[in-house]
This record gives structure tokens, C-alpha cells and sequence, in this order.
């Protein structure tokens, strides 16, 4: 038996032949409601790897589910445009490293969807680019982000922590301003930051941390 250690990729995890743990049903309840959603869990509890679950089942990934209990639970298979971000790697130790970081991953997306000249913040690129995603594929967009709180975590410390605060804050209120253009949101990290924080224009984030019908969903 191949164990996935260290294997955070769905999609490497299944064509690999590794050990998975059937979560697809949880998935599938979760995914298949309009909404935007946040799930707190420790480190290497399986939050990447469900997250990269989520992407390859709104990426229409069917050959990916063979076997699993999904498989018998979905019919249709409807693909989604994805923008996924992922702060994981991000190195958060300089001043632009956040910017940096969502700089780097907006840019792989506006080589596909396009840019607009008077883009400039990270906080209005992203909202015009779910515009354009939704404008060009005719599809609502979905939207995903692993380990959203690290940035902040790693800078608690630091003199520009409360940019960074900033910066993340203007960023994901596009997951409320944008909402007619996304289908679904999904946002993992190790812990909620208050109301008066970044969530504070998110009224239509549901915590389902400790929402007992997902306590399995990863780990």
C-alpha cells in the first residue's frame, strides 16, 4: 500500500494509485450549494488536500472520482471556471511579500483572461477579473484559498503586519461585492481572525468549522 505522505494534489494522489480516505460525500453536500464557506483546522490536517479536491470536482474531473462515493451522487459534472489561490508558499518575511505573492497568482490568470491598463491594487484586479472570467467563459466563477491566515500569522510581529491586514481585507471583499459572478467561495486556515479584522465586510461567510455534518471532512 503507497501511503500519500506529504501528497497535498488530488489529482497526484489518485493517478498515483496512494492510499485515499473516502471524503467525496462530504464534498459533494458542501459543493453543491451556492455560498462562500470557511473551515478552520491545524496545520497538516488535510485542509490543501481538500481544498485540491474541491478544485478537480468543479473542474469537471470525473475521471478523477472513478470509485468513490461521489461518483454516485453527481450526474452532471458541470465544469467551473477556478481561481485558486494558495498561501502556503508565500515567503511573508519583507514588506511585499504578500503582494508579491498575489501579484505572481493573478498575473498567471490575467495571461489567460486578460488585463485591463488601469488595473492596479491586487484588490481591483481580482474583482475585474471575476468580471472577465464570468464575462468570457459565460460560467459563475469559483473561488478558492488555502491557508488564507498565514500571511498574518507570520507577520503578528512585524511593523507591517497591519498592511498586510489591509491588503487581505480589500482582497476578499470581493467575495461579497463580486457575488452575482461566483458560484462558489472556500477559504481554509488555522484560525478566524475577529470581526473587526478582514472578515469584517463578510457577512456571507459561513463558518462550518465546527458544523457537526463536516467534522470528518479532512484530517
Amino acid at each position: 500500500m503507497n501511503f500519500p505522505i506529504g501528497i497535498q494534489t488530488f489529482e497526484k494522489i489518485r493517478n498515483g494509485g496512494f492510499v485515499y480516505v473516502d471524503k467525496t460525500d462530504l464534498v459533494y453536500n458542501l459543493a453543491r450549494n451556492e455560498g462562500f464557506y470557511f473551515l478552520s483546522r491545524p496545520r497538516r490536517f488535510g485542509k490543501s488536500l481538500l481544498v485540491s479536491t474541491l478544485k478537480s470536482y468543479f473542474q469537471g474531473r470525473r475521471d478523477l472520482f472513478e470509485g468513490l462515493a461521489i461518483e454516485k451522487l453527481e450526474t452532471e459534472w458541470e465544469q467551473y471556471p477556478v481561481l485558486y489561490f494558495s498561501f502556503n508558499t508565500g515567503d511573508f518575511h519583507e514588506p511585499d511579500g504578500l503582494n508579491g505573492l498575489l501579484n505572481n497568482t493573478l498575473r498567471q490568470y490575467e495571461k489567460i483572461y486578460g488585463k485591463e491598463d488601469y488595473d492596479e491594487s491586487v484588490s481591483v484586479r481580482f474583482s475585474n477579473l471575476i468580471n472577465r472570467v464570468y464575462t468570457q467563459t459565460g460560467k459563475k466563477v469559483v473561488i478558492l484559498v488555502d491557508e488564507y491566515d498565514k500571511p498574518l500569522l507570520s507577520t503578528i510581529d512585524q511593523p507591517f503586519h497591519n498592511d498586510y491586514r489591509a491588503i487581505l481585507k480589500a482582497f476578499y471583499s470581493n467575495l461579497k461585492t463580486q457575488d452575482e459572478y461566483i458560484r462558489f467561495g472556500f477559504l481554509t486556515g488555522v484560525t478566524k481572525f475577529s470581526h473587526v479584522s478582514i472578515f469584517s465586510d463578510l457577512n456571507n461567510l459561513e463558518n462550518i468549522s465546527m458544523a457537526p455534518e463536516y467534522s470528518t471532512i479532512c484530517g
